[in-house]
């Protein structure tokens, strides 16, 4: 323990000027990784776009240069370049330097803006080993630098340190007006690892146009070439046009939209306390809210939100207030008095949840108004208490009217009904059953499957392997480690969970199977601390047949046991498609390519002495596994349940995304729907190259 007698005033230290940035970059820019590495584009980013909101620019550029620097371009009025009346230097270099310095803090600047907090260019400026500004204003170009924080001006490659702006005129008679900004990361003070993401700049550009229509956003990546096809897009739509997009974007057999997208917009103010000279104060905000809603076919939900043309990935009151007015506006309008849910009145469970509201939700909410506040620095949610009651009040007000006869379309509006009042009775359906079945598991293994051949020790170290047929099952009964692994054969192909109902899952049987053996409920009561197993093995044959269970099993873990991916324990095993013996030992090989390889290599050994007499290749046998039923114990245990030698793969929920797509397209090309298949390959027959067929 440390001595009193060291802990003195000396020991107290006043960070000044950016110092305070470079110390704790995860207090101003989110921590020292990619995401913060990104939070520099945001926030340079976020004051060009302020400008085009404010109706003074209509083009944004981002450009990626291949020096590991990022350039903002905006032709919007440009940062003041005048002397400042206190700092004594020019209005530029205090927006670089000083943490909350800037144009939003006072009104008439900006009505509404993104950047509030006066610490964004300074931040970047704190975090980069170089920044270049330029601002063109009054027929001239204003430059300034920076290196490492220090303000003046690189001539020849050096760096002179000073205050004074280089300043040239235009020479045509143009008189261009906007901000260049361009920085370099200082790489010290980030991960190894961190690095921009072009994408996620692209995907944000994208949906800012929408929020400022007639806004043009170019991105141009120049990291690995000049021949890199930049980025450009202009939208004239608003928040209808994105939600319409998304919707085309979730578009397919689960995605089909079942009304047209509402729009809703309104205008309210509320009361903001501000601190002022000798007090707090009242301010009168004007708050804007724009919204647009749309139901789709299926699960698939996604709400965007924006503050001003922030993005607010984590939500906020504005989100909160949606939420409520949504839920509550079904309740009492839309899912009043409805025929399917008349069962479940009488045991008053027919009020919808959030989550059967959401089903196939795809929404955007965008709230404006001035000094909006942020939970932290990065902006990730909105703060501001009041929003919540004003974006409530027009959400619901708006949408009882178009839910009401005389609103919208009333198949639409019977359409959207129909599907929240399933996604009701689904629920309760599946909680009562799952009640029951969760009961039953707990009375003792007299309950569990009785083809499941279990093991002696359950925990975090067991596993469960589901394989695919009784052929397959023999031999993995034989060749498992009953200590820690059970064993649980499928019949058949299970119920396609992302299509079918909660219902309809729980009554198929093998999907019965594999809850009751893992034993810890499915679904929303899903308790994977109840889990009789520490991970999920699937084993399939390496054929068009494995590969559909395989994409039904990974579909329905990822439905209704996603505890189990999200913290990987979840895997597939990888048993070869080939096997050979040369000199007595057993080679495998797991693709074609890969047996090649192991042909031509043998045959080189051979050829120069090695012992092997391959003859050029005629004497090797190569064994094409068919399925697992083809492999004897010894050949199973090896490949697929010894853990010295077997090859597992962990799967995650990107493959699990990946899965339902997969399984969707075996519906449509191996199912009994005739009909259908019939017209996806007419639908896709352009795609057919004629000379490969043999007619």
């Amino acid at each position: 323990m440390l001595e009193s007698s060291t802990y003195t005033a000396d020991s107290i230290e006043a960070l000044e000027g950016l110092e305070a940035v470079r110390r704790n970059p995860g207090m101003y820019i989110g921590g020292s990784g990619s995401e913060g590495l990104m939070h520099l584009v945001w926030e340079i980013v976020d004051n060009a776009i302020d400008e085009a909101a404010a109706g003074w620019a209509d083009k944004v550029s981002v450009t990626f240069h291949r020096d590991g620097s990022v350039e903002v371009v905006d032709n919007g009025r440009g940062i003041p370049v005048g002397q400042h009346a206190v700092r004594n230097v020019t209005a530029l270099e205090v927006v670089f330097t000083e943490l909350h310095a800037g144009g939003k803090f006072k009104q008439g600047a900006y009505s509404t803006s993104g950047g509030l907090h006066g610490v964004g260019a300074s931040v970047v400026n704190a975090m980069s080993v170089r920044l270049d500004v330029e601002v063109r204003r009054h027929g001239y170009r204003h430059s300034l630098s920076f290196h490492k924080t220090r303000p003046g001006l690189f001539k020849s490659g050096d760096f002179h340190p000073g205050h004074k702006l280089r300043k040239t005129r235009f020479r045509s008679s143009a008189n261009p007006t906007g901000t260049t900004v361009r920085f370099w990361p200082d790489t010290a003070l980030f991960d190894a690892d961190a690095s921009f993401s072009v994408e996620m700049v692209r995907e944000r550009l994208h949906q800012v146009a929408y929020l400022v229509p007639g806004l043009k956003v170019q991105i141009i990546d120049r990291r690995y070439g000049k021949n890199q096809e930049p980025f450009i897009f202009v939208s004239r739509g608003g928040l209808t046009d994105l939600v319409e997009e998304r919707v085309e974007e979730h578009s397919g057999p689960s995605g089909r939209a079942i009304c047209q997208a509402i729009t809703l917009n309104g205008i309210d103010t509320f009361l903001d306390k501000v601190p002022s000279e000798g007090g707090v104060s009242e301010i009168e905000r004007e708050c804007v809210v724009d919204a647009a809603v749309c139901w789709v076919e299926g699960t698939t939900s996604e709400v965007m939100s924006f503050v001003n043309t922030i993005p607010t990935a984590d939500g906020g009151t504005h989100v909160v207030g949606f939420d409520k007015a949504l839920t509550r506006v079904v309740n009492n309008v839309l899912l009043k008095g409805n025929r399917k849910l008349a069962k479940l009145a009488r045991r008053n469970q027919h009020r919808a949840a959030k989550d059967d509201v959401q089903q196939g939700l795809i929404a955007a909410v965008q709230v404006k108004f001035p000094r909006p506040q942020f939970q932290g620095q990065t902006k990730q949610a909105l703060g501001t208490p009041a929003v919540a009651g004003i974006v409530s009040r027009i959400t619901y007000e708006q949408l009882k009217e178009w839910f009401e006869p005389g609103g919208g379309p009333r198949k639409q509006v019977r359409n959207i009904a129909d599907k929240l009042a399933v996604a009701v009775a689904d629920r309760v359906a599946f909680r009562e059953r799952l009640a029951i079945d969760r009961k039953a598991s707990r009375l003792g293994s007299a309950r569990l499957p009785a083809k499941l051949a279990d093991c002696r020790v359950h925990g975090p170290t067991a596993e469960l392997i589901l394989v695919e047929g009784d052929s397959a099952a023999g031999p993995a009964k034989r060749g498992r480690n009953s200590e820690f692994m059970a064993v649980l054969p499928l019949r058949g192909k299970i119920v396609n969970a992302a299509k079918a109902s909660a219902a309809q899952v729980l009554e198929n049987v093998e999907a019965k199977a594999i809850f009751t053996a893992v034993g810890a409920g499915a679904g929303p009561t899903f308790d994977i601390s109840a889990a009789r197993y520490g991970r999920i093995v699937i084993l399939c044959d390496a054929d068009v047949d494995g590969s559909h269970i395989r994409c039904l099993l990974l579909t329905l873990i990822y439905r209704y046991m996603t505890d189990m991916l999200t913290q990987g324990r979840v895997y597939s095993a990888q048993p070869p498609l080939y096997s050979t013996k040369v000199a007595q030992k057993t080679l495998r090989a797991y693709t074609e390519a890969e047996r090649d390889e192991m042909t031509r290599k043998i045959i080189g050994n051979s050829k120069s002495g090695g012992g092997a007499t391959a003859n050029d290749g005629k004497s090797i046998r190569w064994q094409r596994f068919k399925g697992l039923g083809e492999m004897n114990v010894e050949e199973l245990r090896y490949c697929a349940l010894d853990p010295k030698t077997r090859i597992l793969r962990r799967l995650t929920i990107v493959d699990a995304e990946e899965a339902e797509s997969a399984a969707e397209m075996f519906d449509v090309l191996m199912g009994s729907d005739v009909a259908r298949r019939r017209n996806y390959l007419v639908n896709h027959s352009v795609l057919v190259d004629a000379d490969m067929l043999d007619i």
